[in-house]
């Protein structure tokens, strides 16, 4: 697991898509599922202990490390991470935001991420403030049923809290550090993050119907 609390701006050095890009199924007509890709990172801070087989969140996204050399990481992305993120129009020298699990021992500095992200929401609106700006993101009600006021949302890997919450988008507000330290601090209008609603509100949610239907 994580906690939302990035530890250090990564750098994409590519995104390899080894069946080829995504395309129209030439027998069905349909959309073709989108092929896998081969994502490769560089994060001195994430790699100075990554071995095979650990986690590391990229924008919010739980990859499994295959390998680790020069100060980079490569993890393969299977198609359905590619459907539900922002990660497939990744470019290289595009900034990510970086975390490694928790260890057992460590501190619950932000709130329970796992890393499996719900869906994405788009920056409407980002209003300067004197030391903190606010953004306002569209999110389809799938997501926003699960956000509370001042409750806790993950946006591409970054802890907030929810400043308030309607039925077709949501608001959070950043400090200066979270600022300057994650790519929120660089997103304009139209742009897309990933967003990991609490996993309580899904677990409640699924035990209620559960109950009802019995």
């Amino acid at each position: 697991m994580f906690t939302g609390i990035v530890e250090e701006l990564g750098s994409v050095v590519a995104l390899v898509r080894p069946d080829g890009p995504a395309g129209a199924d030439a027998t069905s007509g349909t959309d073709a599922v989108a092929p896998d890709a081969v994502l490769t990172v560089a994060g001195p801070l994430a790699t100075s202990d990554a071995r095979p087989g650990d986690s590391i969140a990229v924008d919010g996204v739980c990859l499994t490390v295959t390998s680790v050399a020069d100060g980079a990481f490569v993890a393969e992305v299977m198609p359905e991470t590619l459907r539900r993120t922002s990660l497939g129009g990744l470019v290289p020298g595009a900034r990510v935001n970086l975390e490694r699990a928790l260890p057992a021992n460590g501190r619950l500095g932000g709130h329970v991420v796992q890393g499996h992200v719900d869906g994405v929401a788009v920056l409407v609106r980002r209003t300067p403030g004197p030391r903190w700006d606010d953004l306002e993101f569209s999110a389809p009600a799938a997501l926003t049923r699960y956000v509370a006021e001042k409750g806790s949302v993950a946006l591409s890997g970054v802890s907030l809290t929810v400043t308030w919450v309607s039925d077709d988008g949501f608001g959070v507000s950043l400090i200066p550090t979270t600022l300057a330290a994650t790519t929120l601090g660089r997103l304009v209008p139209g742009d897309s993050v990933n967003v990991e609603v609490d996993v309580l509100a899904k677990y409640v949610e699924r035990l209620m119907a559960n109950g009802i239907a019995r």
